[in-house]
């Protein structure tokens, strides 16, 4: 499969992120700026997304997002996997929320 990918540190500051775990992923933690939008539910709720605005999409390690950024650059989105997912995220230190004290990723 063959999707525009960047790197963590290629993600601008300003993008929109879309983490595409599942809720107890999320719950766990994800970066405070994303949206969720878990992968099993992208068919029913795809409409929430902006068309006119480019996705950087990021799962826990980078395959259930690269099959999310196919899906939505197939469908009129313009999407944009992160590589490493979550996992880098939290390996590099970045800020976690979640709703336990030490918000971590599953």
């Amino acid at each position: 499969m063959d999707v525009p990918t960047v790197t963590i540190d290629q993600i601008p500051e300003d993008a929109r992120l879309l983490d595409v775990r599942e809720d107890d992923e999320w719950a766990a933690g994800h970066a405070e700026r994303a949206q969720h939008l878990p992968m099993t539910e992208l068919a029913e709720r795809y409409g929430e997304l902006p068309p006119e605005e480019e996705v950087y999409v990021i799962c826990r390690s980078g395959g259930r997002s690269a099959r999310v950024t196919a899906w939505l650059n197939q469908n009129g989105f313009t999407a944009t996997n992160v590589a490493g997912g979550m996992g880098e995220w939290q390996e590099r230190g970045l800020p976690l929320v979640g709703e336990g004290d030490t918000p971590h990723v599953i």
